[in-house]
């Protein structure tokens, strides 16, 4: 998979912080995956799914296979992650960020 700058025909959402990409912005794109800010292609560190913070991605113990750029943007942080119902927490904070799955 690889990801192709293009100019948007048409908007969007960034799969990365969620805000929207104008038509005529320039945004990355793979298919079967979205669209991004080439701003957000150069984040090195994810955010937690449920707080918002930093997901630890240089304490991770998946560091050293991860490819930041190629996955999913739902991590969870270790706070979030030993938190007592942290699945229900997290499942919560991923529906509510992708409305989507609501349906």
């Amino acid at each position: 998979m690889s990801w192709r700058k293009i100019p948007m025909k048409f908007p969007g959402t960034c799969i990365v912080c969620n805000e929207k990409i104008e038509i005529n912005e320039i945004g990355l794109w793979a298919k079967g995956i979205g669209v991004k800010h080439e701003k957000c292609a150069q984040i090195n560190e994810l955010q937690c799914v449920v707080c918002g913070g930093p997901a630890g991605c240089q304490s991770c113990e998946f560091q050293e296979i991860c490819n930041i750029q190629n996955v999913s943007q739902l991590c969870i942080c270790k706070s979030c992650s030993e938190k007592k119902d942290a699945y229900l927490t997290y499942v919560k904070s991923v529906k509510k960020k992708f409305t989507i799955l609501n349906s």
